[in-house]
């Protein structure tokens, strides 16, 4: 039925048209209206899915903000149980880092990291322990979730901002602070990357689909890695005071060959990654092009086809026309 109404629209819209004559604008002008008589049905149909999928995602966001708060809840439930019990409360913090969403909230822990480290300054050691803390929160930060620029971006600017925040409030401990979080950072990226190594040994066909989809993103990222750590400092410290922004490229390019370490344990990931699911990820572009792109990649060499066609017409076209013109100047 559909066809016969299509056919019908075409019948309608070029009968009686001269078709040698007839212009593009023309050509275009029925073309639009045919294909809006044909689609106005279904563009109705997926308005409608467009605010069934808002009022679910909106539903999805409240659900998991509730998730989260249900977290909290235990959490605090279970440090009043431990409050007094130090060795106990430290190993559930660990296990709180590595059940709640930390990206939801990262500025906000990392600003209280970087203030406790401060308010424990007089400890000799407090550097080092800033070191570790943004490590962990980065690490813990990084790991669940995609291995590529975008989220890793995200991510690393966010913990480097509020550094940058706190330094510029407190600026006679500026260079300790940013120096501490750009290492904690590096240090927690490169723990991240060591996980995703390991892990892709074990890693389970659904969890492999996901990565084949992202397969070319995350290789081109895992050779880079020490490029987009640098560019990450660099952005933020050119948004930020002339001192902030000196200290920062001083890190940069102090870090240099810190960052070998980070783009080598990359590679190696890269190529643990290559060797192992290459093979997989081209039988499942393969599989993907003959079940579900064959009728897009079949009108794709339609169109190159036509493409040519036209060229070749409007070259012929030209040519006669030159041909015309030389032969009556001539003549």
């Amino acid at each position: 039925m559909e066809n016969s109404k299509l056919q019908k629209d075409v019948d309608s819209f070029f009968g009686g048209l001269d078709l040698e004559s007839v212009d593009t604008q023309k050509i275009e002008t029925l073309t639009t209206q045919i294909i809006n008589n044909q689609i106005s049905d279904i563009e109705n149909e997926l308005e409608t899915l467009l605010k069934k999928k808002e009022e679910l995602e909106r539903s999805i966001e409240k659900k998991s903000e509730e998730i989260q708060e249900k977290k909290y809840e235990v959490f605090n439930a279970i440090e009043e149980k431990l409050q007094n019990s130090p060795s106990a409360f430290t190993k559930l913090h660990q296990v709180k880092l590595q059940s709640i969403d930390l990206y939801e909230i990262l500025s906000e822990i990392v600003e209280s990291a970087i203030i406790t480290a401060l308010e424990k300054e007089r400890d000799s050691d407090f550097k080092e322990y800033l070191i570790e803390t943004i490590k962990e929160i980065t690490f813990e930060s990084i790991k669940e979730g995609s291995l590529n620029t975008i989220r890793i971006r995200k991510i690393l600017s966010t913990i480097l901002a509020i550094a940058i925040d706190v330094a510029e409030a407190e600026p006679n401990k500026a260079q300790e602070i940013l120096s501490a979080t750009t290492k904690g950072m590096r240090s927690g990226l490169i723990k991240s990357i060591h996980r995703f190594k390991k892990r892709l040994a074990y890693m389970p066909m659904e969890a492999k689909h996901i990565l084949i989809e992202d397969y070319d993103t995350i290789m081109e990222d895992l050779n880079q890695t020490d490029t987009i750590f640098s560019q990450v400092v660099i952005n933020q410290a050119s948004q930020s005071s002339s001192v902030v922004h000196k200290i920062l490229l001083d890190i940069n390019k102090e870090m240099k060959y810190d960052l070998e370490e980070l783009l080598t344990v990359s590679k190696e990931t890269a190529e643990v990654m290559k060797n192992k699911f290459a093979n997989f990820a081209k039988l499942a572009v393969k599989k993907a092009d003959s079940a579900i792109h064959s009728q897009k990649a079949q009108e794709a060499k339609r169109m190159g086809k036509q493409a040519f066609e036209t060229a070749k017409f409007a070259l012929g076209s030209a040519i006669k026309t030159a041909k015309d013109a030389i032969d009556k100047k001539k003549s």
